[in-house]
This record gives C-alpha cells, structure tokens and sequence, in this order.
C-alpha cells in the first residue's frame, strides 16, 4: 500500500521534501510537565511512581530505584534508571540505593539485549542544568540501546526521530524481559 500524500495550498517555495509532523513533542519543546524547582512538587518523575506501571511506562520497581522508559526516546527502548528520592546528584545517594542503582543499569542492559539485540548502548547521566540534563532535579540514568545505522539522516538532517513502535508496546515487551531476565 502507497501512502497518499496531499499538498496544501499557501505560501512557500516546493523543496521536494515531505515533512514528517510530530506535535505531541510540542509539550516538550514549550518545556511543559518539567520540574520548575528542586522540590519533589512537579517532578514528572516523583509523579510517574503514583500512576500504575502501565500508564507510567515503568518497566520495573526495585526497593529504592526503579527503571521507566524515556517519554521522548533517542532510540527504541530508551529507558532511564532513577531513585524514588527525589535527589540532584549521584553523590546524595546512599550506598544500598547506588547498589541497586547499578544493579537496575547492568539488568536493562541484558533485558535491552534479550528482546531487541542492539549492537551497543549509551549508557549515561547529565549532572546539572549546565551538563545538558532537561530534569536536574531528580537523577536519572539514561540506558539508549544503539544498532548500526541508527543515527541515519532523518535525525542528523531533518532533526526527526522515526521510532518503530509504540511506547507502551515497548514498555511491554521490556516489562515481560524484565520479569524473564536475570
């Protein structure tokens, strides 16, 4: 089946180009649902562990830390590993969360690697506002699975993300790996 694609009449010059339109991101680009301060009060992520896993794409709770998937992905399977407390820097953590921190990093790499096989991952966090991290309030850890030819022109040029499945379908599939991996 050909999609059918459609021109509007206005004001421009054709370039040839299709435009892939992504306004659910615009909440994201005015900043919208992000933490104003370095209270728990309006932290997305402090509010996420209220909601059930499904509807808050958590993939797993552990005692002090849990893993959810990144609202606005890099690549398929983007999750992040965060602390219930609601602190700024690795270094508030207590040993035991750090123990767990960890462990919940090395077990979304192998759950990662059990159900989509990347090739390799970016594993990372952003420490303060100055460092590139969007929510400094509230650490996190990115964990992004990476395959060859991942990064190919529609993100380096259009400034696009095609991602190839829903997220509450990833959500599930890493969900259900979560519970088969050890």
């Amino acid at each position: 089946m050909t999609p059918e694609f459609s021109e509007q009449d206005g004001v421009g010059v054709h370039d040839a180009l299709q435009r892939l339109w992504t306004p659910h991101r615009l909440s994201y680009v005015k900043g919208e649902g992000k933490a104003l301060g370095d209270e728990p009060e309006g932290c997305p992520f402090c509010r996420v562990v209220e909601l059930d896993d499904s509807a808050g794409l958590i993939i797993a709770r552990g005692a002090e830390v849990f893993a959810v998937l990144n609202l606005y992905p890099y690549n398929p399977g983007h999750l992040m590993v965060l602390p219930y407390r609601h602190v700024p820097d690795y270094t508030d953590l207590t040993l035991s969360e750090t123990a767990e921190f960890a462990a919940f990093t090395q077990k979304a790499m192998r759950v990662a690697r059990h159900v989509a096989a990347p090739h390799g991952f970016n594993v990372g966090m952003n420490q303060g506002v100055v460092a590139g991290a969007g929510i400094a309030a509230h650490l996190h850890q990115h964990v992004v699975p990476r395959w060859g030819g991942d990064a190919n022109f529609m993100p380096v040029i259009g400034h696009t993300k095609v991602l190839p499945q829903l997220l509450g379908e990833t959500r599930d599939l890493l969900a259900e790996g979560w519970k088969a991996v050890d």
